[in-house]
C-alpha cells in the first residue's frame, strides 16, 4: 500500500507542533520537531516513488534523492543543520553539561523550523508532480 499521503500529513503535523513549541518556549523540542517534520516529508517522497528510505539524517536522505531529482545544495546544507538537533535536543548526555531544554534558543528554533518548512514545501511540491 502506498502511504506517502500519511507521511506528508504527519510531517505537516510535526511542523505545526514545532511552531507551537516555539510559542510555548520549548525550543529544544521545536528543533527536534523540525527535524522530524523534514525527515518525514522527504520519506514521503521516497514512499511515493516506491523506494525505501533508511536512516534519520535529512541531509543524507536528500543526497540520495538528488540521484533522481534535482535538490539544491542550499537545501541539503539546511538539512545538515537540522540534523544536528536529532539527538542533542533530547538527551542530557549529548552536551558537555546541562540539560537540552536550556541549550537551545528561540532564534535557533525559529531558524530550524524555517528550514524544515522549506524542506516540507519542496517535498509537497514534488509529491504533486510525481
Amino acid at each position: 500500500m502506498e502511504r506517502s499521503k500519511d507521511w506528508i500529513e504527519q510531517a505537516k503535523n510535526d511542523l505545526e507542533h514545532a511552531e507551537k513549541d516555539i510559542e510555548w518556549g520549548f525550543y529544544n523540542w521545536a528543533c527536534f520537531s523540525a527535524q522530524q517534520a523534514a525527515e518525514k516529508a522527504v520519506k514521503a517522497v521516497f514512499k511515493k516513488m516506491g523506494a525505501e528510505a533508511w536512516g534519520h539524517a535529512v541531509a543524507d536522505l536528500l543526497e540520495e534523492l538528488s540521484k533522481k531529482i534535482e535538490v539544491s545544495k542550499e537545501l541539503i546544507e539546511k538539512a545538515m543543520e537540522i540534523d544536528k538537533a536529532y539527538i542533542p535536543s533530547r538527551y542530557p548526555d549529548a552536551h558537555p553539561s546541562g540539560a537540552p531544554w536550556n541549550k537551545y534558543t528561540r532564534q535557533e528554533a525559529g531558524r530550524l523550523v524555517d528550514y524544515a518548512r522549506e524542506i516540507f514545501q519542496f517535498c509537497s511540491d514534488l509529491l504533486s508532480r510525481i
